[in-house]
């Protein structure tokens, strides 16, 4: 059974971790945060990157011990059984309806701060955008690890010029309030939002088997991508307090360019832009192929159709990749068709994401030994009580993990009767 190239190593890996973490959340999310919770939010950005360290630990240690294409989904199979490493291959597909379309949104937004587009054009850029993945998709996976260690350089020098440009960097903790003074009472409803920034990880775990040496590298390369993002947004966070460029939703969703533009002028917008574009096309990359590997991998270990598990003259799985394009396709044109509101498809993406987590560190206490199944305990409590915080935005999730149940129940009914007509 042919297997993928191993191309990624310490520095690639960071790369892609930080830029799948930081994606469009970079450019929105502090100004989300802060309207909800003003120089507070600064306190539960910290907070956020505490809580997510023993989720980060745990994917690592699981992906050091079983570095497999099949991610998540096939850590959780290897600890619970085949039944559960389909619910949550299906719950992490399901994602594309909600989540794909709201995260192509995100980057098409960046081109509204330079040209007034129209509702075609706006289609145009996403399914462009669609067209880059796949062409890149086709490549070597070392393509990817380069061009998005780049971006997250990228990311971090046009932040140092925002910094060094609003005198920043003399008073970096200026910006944060006294401890006395918090309002802890509204931290978790802003904690809720934030950890949309940290949805990545189960993805970046379909590519431990292109490390070149997984043992070392992949977990380094998570732990040092999950701590450098978190930095990164907290950074952002603290010149979005600063020069108060938060509030309505339009604010929001254009706080950073229109904030580079008042301290770098015209050219800083341009950048800002340019940049938000490709935090977000690195985001959307590594999550499109991670459904593309998952679908390999499964098909390649009898799973699903054969024909999925075609790599191509790279060594690329791009039969799957190009499936899974097709189905974005679909669930792009429908949300453009139907309008649906941003918000409400990343909600309830958030509930897959999170269910899926969970999943992962129980499959965690059952694979892991000594003081690592103790971490992946503490994992699995923190991801359940994101999900409960959820509250009827975790339904989407619901749902379709009980329609899942059903449907193989109905299935098996149904090869029983056909084994044994004569039952009763």
């Amino acid at each position: 059974m042919g297997r993928l190239n191993k191309e990624l190593g310490l520095s690639y890996g960071t790369g892609m971790m930080a830029t799948s973490l930081l994606g469009s959340g970079i450019f929105v999310v502090p100004a989300v945060a802060a309207s909800l919770a003003g120089a507070d939010s600064l306190w539960a950005w910290l907070i956020l990157m505490i809580l997510v360290l023993p989720v980060a630990f745990t994917f690592a240690r699981l992906g050091r011990a079983f570095p497999h294409a099949g991610g998540a989904p096939h850590l959780i199979g290897r600890a619970l059984g085949i039944p559960m490493e389909k619910l949550a291959a299906f719950l992490f597909l399901a994602v594309l309806p909600v989540g794909l379309p709201a995260m192509l949104t995100l980057t098409a937004g960046f081109w509204h701060a330079l040209f007034p587009l129209s509702d075609n054009g706006d289609l145009l850029v996403q399914l462009s955008t669609l067209g880059l993945v796949l062409v890149l998709g086709s490549r070597k996976s070392g393509a990817s690890g380069l061009i998005q260690l780049l971006i997250a350089l990228a990311i971090i020098g046009l932040l140092a010029l925002v910094w060094v440009s609003g005198e920043l960097i003399h008073e970096p903790l200026a910006t944060l309030p006294p401890v006395e003074q918090v309002q802890w009472t509204a931290l978790p409803t802003v904690l809720a939002v934030m950890f949309w920034c940290f949805v990545g990880l189960e993805a970046f775990t379909h590519m431990g088997e292109e490390f070149k040496n997984p043992e070392r590298d992949f977990p380094l390369a998570l732990l040092f991508g999950v701590l450098l993002a978190g930095f990164i947004y907290l950074a952002c966070a603290m010149a979005v307090v600063k020069f108060g460029v938060f509030g309505n939703e339009l604010t929001n969703t254009t706080s950073f360019p229109v904030l580079v533009a008042a301290l770098l002028g015209e050219k800083g917008r341009w950048a800002a832009a340019l940049v938000g574009y490709l935090a977000c096309f690195a985001s959307l990359n590594l999550y499109v192929q991670g459904f593309a590997r998952l679908l390999w991998s499964m098909a390649d270990e009898g799973k699903l159709p054969a024909a999925l598990a075609q790599l191509n003259r790279n060594g690329s799985p791009f039969r799957a990749l190009t499936w899974v394009i097709a189905a974005c396709t679909l669930c792009t044109l429908a949300a453009w068709l139907f309008k649906l509101p941003l918000e409400a498809l990343m909600r309830y993406a958030n509930g897959n994401f999170i269910l899926v987590y969970w999943l992962a560190m129980v499959a965690g206490v059952k694979l892991l030994t000594g003081g690592y199944r103790w971490l992946a305990l503490l994992a699995s409590l923190l991801c359940l009580g994101v999900f409960v915080s959820l509250g009827l935005e975790a339904g989407y999730a619901l749902v379709l993990g009980a329609a899942f149940v059903l449907m193989r129940r109905w299935r098996r009914h149904k090869i029983g009767r056909k084994a044994n007509p004569t039952a009763s």
